[in-house]
Formats: structure tokens, sequence, C-alpha cells
């Protein structure tokens, strides 16, 4: 393909993917305050407050445009997949569909971590600090920045694994050099975790420093068994 054939390729690719994520936040739109609902969830009941004119409706843009781009990521990852495909060797077009699939895997699996015992356990700190003091009353723009920054943050630090095994394809590193500089690993995820997380809260921050460390090795794990 010459480099004009390259381009409209890539401009009907991109323009795919917009209409994607537009179908998907303006379906998510429409049940917004279904998914408002089951965010609220981890905050046991703690009541929340308009503190502006349209607040909440600018917090169901957001919300509707995170969860839009997340329903909307596999129209995404197919895009980008059938704009790279035809410039793979064999051998890369047969690992491409297992690095794709795990990265949608992982990036699920951090969003549930981080619903299940990241927001529940830094809600639970601040809630119980100061209970006995101060009125629980949160503003609901404040909280779902929180909530929203803290589940994507966590999605994406769940890609380490798919990270290494594309650099052990690479030749970049390999299993051993990886398990070598365990001690730095160690230290950028406590550093990682006091990076990704909203809250200051230490539970919150060692939960995803554990995560991530553990995510790592599992990744040494993965890039021995591929031989590497």
């Amino acid at each position: 393909m010459s480099l004009f054939d390259h381009l409209e390729e890539l401009r009907s690719r991109i323009f795919y993917a917009l209409i994607a994520i537009f179908v998907g936040i303006v379906g998510c739109f429409a049940v917004v305050n279904k998914i408002v609902a089951l965010l609220e969830i981890p905050a046991q009941g703690v009541k929340f407050l308009q503190l502006a004119p349209g607040e909440y409706f600018f917090v169901s843009i957001k919300v509707a445009g995170y969860s839009g781009l997340l329903v909307a990521s596999p129209a995404i990852l197919y895009q980008i997949v059938r704009f790279i495909l035809p410039g793979l060797t064999r051998k890369e077009k047969r690992a491409i569909a297992p690095i794709v699939f795990g990265s949608s895997i992982l990036f699920v699996l951090g969003i549930v971590f981080a619903y299940e015992l990241l927001i529940p356990a830094a809600l639970n700190f601040f809630i119980s600090y100061g209970g006995d003091v101060v009125e629980q009353f949160w503003s609901i723009d404040r909280y779902f920045e929180f909530v929203l920054l803290l589940l994507f943050s966590t999605g994406l630090a769940f890609q380490i694994p798919v990270i290494q095994a594309l650099l052990a394809m690479t030749g970049i590193v390999n299993s051993t050099r990886m398990l070598a500089g365990w001690r730095y690993v160690v230290l950028g995820a406590v550093i990682l975790g006091a990076v990704l997380t909203p809250s200051t809260d230490p539970m919150t921050q060692s939960l995803l420093a554990g995560a991530v460390a553990i995510l790592y090795f599992g990744g040494i794990f993965l890039v021995k068994a591929m031989g590497k």
C-alpha cells in the first residue's frame, strides 16, 4: 500500500472507532442512573450532595463517557488490530490474538479488583476516620472523580504482564533480567501504588502495590513459559 492508502486506512479505522465510542457513550447515558447507583454501592449509604447547579448532570456525562469508552473498547481494539495486522509476520499474527485477549481480561480484572477491594478499603478508612465527629455528606462530583480515576488507573496497572510479554517478544529483556531487578520492582510498586491511588490512606496504596508486585512476578512466569 502507498502512504496515501495507509493514511486513508488509518482515517477509516479512527472513524469507525469514534462511532463505536459515540454509540457506547449514548447507550450508557441512557442508563446512567443505574450505573451511578452501582458505583455508589461501595459508599455504604453515605449521603451525596449536589453543591452547584447542574453538578449531577456533568457527573452523568463523565460517568457515561468513561462507561461508554469501556463498552466500546472491544471495537477500538478490533480497529487497531485490523490496521496493524497486514504489516505483521505470520509469527507475530499468531501472537497478537492472545496478547489482545489477555490485555482485555486483565483490564476487566483490574476494574473488578478496584471495585471489590480498593474502593471499599479506601472508603471504609475515610468513613471510620472522624466518623464520630463529622457527618458523612460528600460531593457527588468529587466522589465520582475519585471512583472513576481509581477504577481506570487500576485497570491500566493490570497491563503489566502484557507489557512484559511484549518486551520479551521484542528481545529487549528476558525473564532472568526481570527477576534480577525484583528489588527495584518492589520499590516501584510502592511508588506506583501511591501515585495511582487518588486517596492517601495506606490500606488502598498497599493493596494496589501488592497487586502490582504480584502481577510483575506473574509476568516473569509468563515470559519464562514463553521460553524467554
